[in-house]
């Protein structure tokens, strides 16, 4: 059972329908698109104990949670107690990404590379800090914001706004109860995600992922607007050395305080002039990364779930794809702010064979025609023998599909093939 509703659950049932020892896939509650390849089920991620019951009513094996909130509110934790076999970190693990506050001191007191910051819980003092940094400064709330909690201010006027918007006005409710006010940081961002069984750590190819809605990096920070890997700045001996001094010393941080950190580790790293910062740790799938990462995965994926849950993942040898991948975000329109549910969506079946279409923000109507249903709705993914040819797979085919309104940015990957 694959816990979760978007682009990232439907590519975990993707790549988790092509292994050999799954019979049965469940995504709870899934999209129109893991209607295709698995039984969908209307359950929350977020009503636990009732997943907990149909994973064993219905005799599920193996279950991997998508999403943060589910993570950070113990769901692994609640499926260990009853026996069933649960991929991710337990709740005290995943504060890694549910307070951004416990991972800077985690990272302060074992000396992980980080921007230079202050953590404040007093809006006046974090005002004052403020109007003395220059600029621009980033504005982090503590607590999970789905992915719009980051705020780099370029501006005294915005940073004051932003932090009257998160600890006044709580934008993002008991997230902004504190926050982490930061140096800005320049250089090429990364996402490099790993499995861990809490002792080994090992790496995916790494992806980049684009926040900003439209091109250029330009307008509001989204959960994400498109994807690709591998950069071609981030080589293997980049891998190596992220793994050494970032991955390997955050999970026998963990396990000091006490911690066995397993699942993935996902560390957003910002790379200047060959070092590392981290600019983020998440306890789950990057999501579009997963998208653009799990097609290149050439070993079973079950395979490495079950050595992670196990405890033996120094016996996997994980095996990868040669070339790239691509994946651009198709969105609402007015995303990430108001938008539209419920508009029909077209083409769906008229891109390339070679693409994949994973849905996000989708239902399927009792019609059989695919609705709009989010903020994101689809994810066009498309492989090649490098960055170029995926990107001109994806770009070739977009405008086949359709929705009223439809958004999805024009310069994904750009940067690696001009």
């Amino acid at each position: 059972m694959v816990i979760g509703g978007g682009g990232r659950e439907h590519a975990l049932a993707w790549q988790i329908a092509r292994s050999s020892r799954v019979e049965k896939v469940f995504v709870a509650p899934g999209n129109a698109g893991t209607a295709l390849i698995a039984e969908n089920l209307d359950i929350l991620p977020t009503d636990i104990k009732t997943l907990g019951k149909i994973a064993q009513d219905r005799g599920i094996e193996l279950v991997i949670v998508g999403p943060e909130i589910p993570l950070a509110l113990g769901i692994v934790d609640y499926f260990d107690s009853q026996g069933i076999p649960v991929f991710g970190p337990t709740k005290v693990a995943a504060q890694i990404e549910s307070s951004k506050v416990f991972a800077r001191n985690l990272m302060v007191k074992y000396h992980i590379p980080c921007p230079r910051g202050k953590i404040f819980s007093s809006y006046v003092e974090a005002h004052t800090y403020l109007e003395q940094q220059r600029l621009p400064v980033v504005v982090k709330a503590d607590g999970l914001a789905a992915g719009k909690g980051v705020i780099i201010a370029n501006s005294k006027e915005q940073a004051a706004k932003t932090l009257d918007g998160i600890m006044k006005a709580k934008c993002f409710g008991s997230a902004g109860d504190k926050v982490i006010i930061d140096e800005y940081l320049s250089g090429r961002e990364v996402s490099l995600i790993a499995f861990t069984d809490g002792k080994t750590v090992l790496p995916m190819v790494p992806a980049c992922d684009y926040k900003k809605v439209w091109d250029n990096d330009q307008g509001p920070n989204t959960g994400g607007m498109g994807s690709y890997s591998p950069p071609e700045f981030f080589p293997a001996e980049l891998i190596e050395k992220a793994t050494k001094d970032i991955l390997l010393p955050a999970v026998r941080a963990m396990a000091s305080e006490g911690i066995s950190y397993k699942g993935v580790l996902y560390a957003g790293l910002m790379l200047t002039d060959g070092e590392f910062s981290v600019l983020e740790f998440n306890c789950r799938f990057g999501d579009p990364e997963t998208q653009a990462i799990l097609p290149l995965l050439k070993s079973d994926f079950v395979d490495i779930l079950l050595a992670v849950i196990q405890g033996n993942l120094n016996q996997i040898k994980i095996e990868w794809r040669s070339g790239a991948c691509v994946g651009v975000v198709m969105a609402s329109a007015g995303y990430p702010g108001n938008y539209k549910k419920g508009l029909p969506i077209r083409g769906l079946n008229e891109v390339g064979k070679d693409l994949s279409v994973f849905h996000a923000g989708t239902r399927l109507g009792n019609d059989g025609i695919v609705y709009t249903n989010g903020g994101r709705v689809l994810s066009l993914v498309g492989t090649g023998k490098n960055v170029a040819e995926a990107r001109e797979k994806v770009y070739s085919d977009i405008s086949k599909i359709y929705f009223e309104g439809c958004q999805y940015r024009k310069d994904i990957a750009l940067r690696e093939v001009i």
